[in-house]
């Protein structure tokens, strides 16, 4: 209780301007860290976006997404219409033919979804939801140690101008 008071007591003395602050980030550092922010904040949107245009469900494997694609689904319609009609019509080749097209596009857009899962959505996910906000702490608890610092540095300062008193 004693240290959580002597640290109110000097920070409220490093505002008014009394007390003695010590700097420990360069000026490039604190550009650095006001980015920080907005960074976050543009990781955190960006991602949200992206998954918000991904067709197939997030997180889930090839197979399950394959079911859920709408080109999927086409791709069975027009296979099962060839089968119906035979290949013997023009007609039923021409819709084999698109079927199979369309197949190969919904494996083609899975893959280029996993792509992005893996490489952009999964690591700003990291970025703005675990990486920053560990750097966010660990500043705030080197500020937290910057306090106690100077706080220790006057209270010896005080015992040694008492001493010589």
């Amino acid at each position: 209780m004693k240290k959580q008071f002597n640290r109110m007591r000097q920070l409220a003395n490093q505002t008014v301007g009394r007390a003695e602050k010590t700097e420990v980030l360069s000026e490039d550092l604190l550009q650095v860290e006001k980015r920080l922010e907005l960074v976050k904040q543009v990781s955190h949107s960006t991602h949200k976006k992206l998954t918000a245009c991904l067709q197939g469900q997030q997180g889930v494997d090839a197979d399950k997404r394959s079911k859920k694609l709408p080109l999927t689904t086409l791709a069975q319609y027009l296979m099962e219409g060839s089968a119906i009609l035979g290949d013997d019509s023009l007609l039923g080749k021409m819709l084999k033919l698109c079927g199979e097209a369309e197949d190969k596009l919904a494996q083609e857009l899975i893959h280029f979804e996993l792509e992005v899962e893996r490489d952009v959505i999964d690591p700003l996910f990291v970025l703005a939801e675990v990486e920053i906000p560990n750097i966010q702490k660990q500043r705030k608890h080197l500020a937290k140690l910057v306090l106690d610092m100077d706080s220790s540095r006057t209270r010896a300062l005080f015992v040694q101008t008492a001493w010589i008193v």
